[in-house]
């Protein structure tokens, strides 16, 4: 349709129908008891509603989705399409890596590929778009979704941002999605680490490090944003019409459709900052938060706001314009079903293909984390003992991929039979936590009964192989519950049954390599001084198993670095690389060290810093190389490094240059990332490593809230991670120096 006939049809429609084009409810609705007991009794909404909604989510497959556009375009009075939509974040049926494990790869183009796979198994199974990618940049492991963002840093958080969307939406063929970045915004900074909790923090913060990632998917067209729960200086998102007018569409420009989270304008009211629902439903709208997701404040509520002048019809209209603008560019109306064809879904799904796609990212996501005595990769002729909760298990996907099939996950130790052969044994070994009751109530989510197994026996069992074997893998980590949405932890340790599994097999001084399944970063006590080698696979997806098979054989050499840092305790946390200087640093400030900026009983560094990861071949960098010591505006300034493989294999180094801005009209940063470059190296192959810095690339807040670099001096440091580094200096001068 041409916008003309876009007016004309939003025209024709009465004020009810176009209010209910605002609406977006879930599959539910369509089930046999959904007027009796189900959404429809519990919303309190009307069949008029359902026949003229906008939009549906989490219902997926081409029949089933061809059969209810079916249904509502027999019923809807304008015939207008339904959206689906889908909490589709990583994987569909092949499941990638989580966000944060795929971040690690440090290659944007890849995590492209990977959704771009995402996108083709969701748009046959007819969905229109996807509630990814997620841009909260999270400095707190304690909070549960930081499974679902790719880490600490706004740069970084940018890059794989606009990678995503690019992946997901293409072109908006038939064979790519609408993408819905989320969440908006700052979601990832919940004070303490508790979900749905306050967020507060100065208008720098927010401009300098939390806001960028969503500009990144705005910039780079993403079709659709979600709002998040939680505050922004005391106003809740979805309410909060500074950051959803003046920001999001006036400021950024974003002329998409907005979209409530989960229940989002009806809980406006439990904030305490709408009175009641039509108080709710008149500060969501006049915010410009266009769908309603999973209440009935909307459909209930809008209507007799503006016939009694408590809001404007035309905060309506302009709403229901960009949903329909949206179903205009997905091609709704020539092609209601987009495509969505079984046949074709049968052949897409769970591809070799797609499952190779989800193999080579999950193998540049593992970060070996420690490596004693170059205990790996193993070897081939020697036995091992594979021992562990997730040794045998098929929950690799993480809490968000609950539309993929277990059973399509090869787990770890069939993996490992078929690369080790007869070599490898199994045990059990111990459950995953030692009371289930920890993992809170799932519902639906809960796809098998949880029970309890003889502690005695497993652990017999897995002493009697381990003290037959030349090396022991013990596969440890969080259940799948401890991650994810409503999972933040004040204790970010493996369960206590897990340890005293890894006490026991560390009595028998044998070699001992741990793999770590998890959503988050986790406190180490207990286990790196047990193990002589530690990888992290987090929660690494379908085809994860056979990616960690393959770095533990040395068929690949690890190449992951950590896009959020490890800490050493929770006392540290938040503990990040890029924190502010302060005027008594630990060295150089001239104070004793007494009265300084640290800890009493712990180092102020974290355990494994962002950018770490090990390779099993040796990386040596060069001084660095400027072609000039100072530049000015409009100009630039090269850094050259050359980077060798010492080594005696194959490997892929992720080149990392950061900056330290000496002097400010606000204080800076200790390090920031502004590029990085993964090279892949032959044995003994030195290569020169190029980075061109821009005036851009120092600009910052100042303190007149002005984006700007402003002149001074600056280090450079180029390096392995953002702790061994390299470092020269340079000069941003301005044009009258210059």
């Amino acid at each position: 349709m041409k916008k003309a006939e876009l007016l004309s049809l939003l025209n024709q429609m009465t004020l009810e129908e176009k209010i209910y084009q605002l609406v977006q409810l879930d599959g539910g609705l369509y089930s046999e008891n959904a007027a009796i007991t189900g959404p429809k009794a519990k919303l309190g909404i009307s069949d008029d509603v359902i026949h003229n909604m906008g939009s549906i989510f989490n219902v997926l497959g081409a029949n089933e989705l061809r059969k209810i556009q079916e249904e509502h375009l027999e019923n809807s009075a304008n015939k207008i399409p339904l959206l689906f939509c889908a909490d589709v974040i990583y994987g569909y049926k092949t499941v990638l890596p989580i966000p944060l494990s795929y971040a690690c790869s440090w290659n944007p183009d890849l995590v492209k590929n990977g959704l771009e796979m995402v996108a083709k198994e969701t748009a046959v199974a007819g969905v229109h778009g996807v509630f990814s990618p997620v841009a909260d940049l999270v400095r707190d492991p304690r909070w549960g979704r930081v499974m679902e963002s790719t880490g600490e840093d706004a740069y970084l958080n940018s890059v794989f941002a606009k990678a995503a969307v690019e992946g997901l939406q293409g072109d908006l063929d038939l064979r790519h999605v609408a993408s819905c970045v989320k969440h908006f915004a700052a979601y990832g900074a919940p004070e303490a680490g508790r979900e749905y909790n306050t967020v507060d923090m100065s208008e720098r913060r927010l401009r300098q490090d939390y806001l960028p990632a969503y500009k990144a998917a705005v910039d780079a067209g993403c079709k659709m944003v979600m709002t998040s729960f939680n505050t922004v200086d005391g106003i809740p998102v979805s309410g909060n019409k500074r950051l959803l007018r003046d920001l999001l569409r006036g400021e950024w420009g974003f002329d998409g459709v907005t979209i409530s989270d989960y229940a989002a304008i009806k809980e406006l009211v439990y904030h305490g900052y709408a009175e009641d629902e039509d108080h709710a439903a008149k500060l969501g709208i006049e915010a410009g938060v266009d769908f309603d997701m999973k209440t009935s404040v909307y459909a209930n509520h809008l209507k007799a706001l503006v016939e009694n002048n408590e809001i404007d019809e035309k905060l309506i209209d302009e709403a229901v314009l960009r949903v329909l603008n949206l179903k205009n560019e997905l091609g709704l109306f020539k092609d209601p079903f987009r495509g969505a064809d079984a046949k074709i879904e049968k052949e897409v799904l769970y591809s070799e293909e797609n499952r190779k796609v989800a193999r080579s990212l999950a193998q540049e996501s593992i970060v070996l984390l420690k490596n004693e005595n170059q205990v790996l990769p193993l070897n081939k002729n020697k036995k091992i003992a594979l021992i562990g909760p997730y040794a045998n298990e098929t929950s690799l996907n993480g809490l968000w991929a609950f539309f993929a099939d277990k059973s399509k996950v090869t787990t770890l130790k069939l993996a490992m039979e078929n690369k080790f052969g007869e070599n490898v044994s199994y045990a059990h070994g111990c459950d995953i936590v030692d009371d289930f009751s920890l993992l809170g109530d799932f519902g639906f989510m809960v796809q098998e009964k949880l029970e309890k197994r003889d502690a005695k026996t497993d652990l017999a069992e897995a002493l009697e192989i381990a003290k037959d074997a030349d090396t022991i893998v013990v596969a440890l980590g969080e259940h799948t519950f401890q991650s994810g949405e409503a999972a933040s932890r004040t204790d970010l340790s493996v369960n206590e049954i897990q340890i005293q599994l890894l006490d026991e097999l560390a009595k028998l001084n044998k070699p001992i390599v741990c793999v770590l399944f998890n959503g988050r970063p986790l406190v180490l006590d207990g286990i790196l001084d047990k193990v002589d080698a530690l990888v992290e696979a987090w929660f690494p997806g379908t085809e994860g198993a056979l990616a960690i098979t393959d770095i533990l054989s040395g068929d690949v050499n690890p190449s992951g670095k950590l896009t959020l840092s490890f800490p050493i305790n929770v006392g540290q946390i938040p503990v990040y690389y890029n924190e502010f200087k302060t005027g008594r640093p630990i060295v150089g400030s001239g104070h004793s060290s007494k009265f300084v900026s640290k800890y009493l009983d712990i180092g102020n560094e974290p355990r494994y810093p962002f950018g770490y990861g090990l390779s099993y071949t040796e990386f040596e960098y060069s001084d660095i190389q400027l072609n000039s010591n100072t530049f000015k505006s409009g100009s630039s300034i090269k850094a050259i490094v050359t980077v060798k493989n010492k080594g005696n294999v194959k490997g892929k180094e992720t080149v990392q240059l950061y900056i330290q801005d000496i002097t400010g009209s606000v204080v800076r940063p200790v390090k920031e990332l502004k590029g990085f470059k993964k090279v892949d190296l032959e044995p003994q192959e030195a290569r020169s490593v190029e980075f061109i810095l821009t005036e851009k690339d120092l600009k910052f807040f100042t303190k007149d809230m002005q984006y700007k670099a402003e002149k001074g001096k600056f280090k450079l440091f180029i390096g392995r991670n953002s702790k061994d580094v390299k470092e020269v200096a340079f000069e941003f001068i301005s044009e009258e120096l210059a």
